[in-house]
């Protein structure tokens, strides 16, 4: 399949595609210029000197979203698709021109995307409380919307193990207010799921969380970084983001605190090749937001700048070496000298 079939191919699993372009007015909008190394990528730590290009800035890509979410890269077709959640529709962003589109409205308030092993788009749904697949075809499969009966909270954001199998969480962000879904009661706790999308059987991982929300695998799987970002019961309590080993590859123990993101929090998560966290961050404040990167063992050692709340990101590009960023209102990348793991 060549990559103008591919991309039609996806366009077909729109409910409404944008013919034009949303405004290219909107989405270069960052004049000023850069001097190298731009100062927006901080070495916190010396190792973390290795991974900074030294003539690559932090680039605003496109700015209009309400709150941006859940990127994922597709390489075969040399573009990005988001989640413009307030908005209820998904936006893709093609490489090779900068023009950004809506790919799919309504999106049922999408949350999370990633993609299975057979490069299908796998999404979490507010509003329809679900986990989806787009086939190939364009058409769409519910994996996931019950659990013992019960309708799920607002699955957010989700990962794919090398058997196939799918952890997300569902900490119900999507049934607190009409603003990214639409309010409804719990009828669950706010679980973390491995789905087998072969038998769909589903099992709860973990439930020691509050809002479990990002997750990722680290690129040997033995590990299982989540973030909780639910509300701190008492001042002075953390703001974590939790790793488990994964043992067998079907369940998870021995949950301890990776790092405490106080002041502020994190959100979504990735690992690069060589194990390190690059973490979204926000909620604290100018300093605060952007990507905060850590060490396998927890250190911090590298923060990357930008002027709003970071959401949630992932690596792509043609050599997996480009971070894009989802950032409040705005899509934001950056090249840096490493790749993603479980990068498309």
């Amino acid at each position: 399949m060549n990559r103008r079939t591919f991309m039609n191919a996806a366009a077909g699993a729109t409910t409404t595609l944008a013919c034009k372009s949303l405004s290219l007015a909107r989405q270069q909008d960052r004049k000023t210029a850069v001097v190298y190394p731009d100062p927006a990528v901080e070495i916190v730590d010396p190792g973390f000197a290795k991974y900074k290009v030294g003539n690559a800035a932090v680039e605003r890509l496109y700015t209009g979203a309400r709150w941006a979410e859940g990127p994922v890269w597709y390489g075969d077709g040399r573009f990005l698709l988001f989640s413009d959640i307030p908005n209820n529709r998904m936006l893709r962003w093609l490489e090779d021109t900068g023009e950004v589109s809506v790919f799919r409205s309504p999106s049922h308030y999408s949350n999370g995307n990633y993609r299975d092993r057979q490069g299908r788009l796998l999404t979490c749904e507010h509003d329809s409380r679900r986990l989806t697949r787009t086939e190939h075809d364009g058409t769409i499969t519910v994996l996931m919307d019950r659990f013992q009966g019960k309708q799920l909270n607002a699955p957010n954001d989700l990962a794919v193990h090398s058997d196939g199998a799918i952890w997300f969480t569902d900490p119900g962000y999507g049934i607190m207010s009409n603003y990214e879904g639409h309010k409804a009661s719990f009828e669950l706790p706010a679980n973390v799921y491995r789905l087998d999308p072969k038998t769909r059987e589903a099992t709860p991982v973990a439930s020691d969380m509050d809002k479990p929300n990002g997750i990722c695998f680290s690129p040997d799987e033995k590990k299982l970084y989540i973030v909780d970002t639910g509300q701190p019961k008492h001042a002075g309590d953390p703001h974590p983001i939790r790793v488990y080993d994964v043992e067998d590859g079907v369940r998870l123990k021995n949950g301890r605190m990776f790092v405490n993101m106080s002041p502020g929090s994190s959100d979504g998560v990735r690992c690069d090749v060589d194990g390190n966290v690059w973490s979204a961050a926000g909620w604290a404040g100018e300093g605060f937001n952007g990507v905060h990167v850590f060490a396998p063992d927890g250190k911090l050692i590298g923060r990357i700048h930008i002027p709003e709340t970071c959401a949630n990101l992932c690596f792509g590009g043609a050599k997996k070496n480009r971070l894009f960023m989802a950032a409040s209102q705005s899509l934001y990348a950056l090249y840096v000298n490493t790749e993603g793991a479980q990068t498309p």
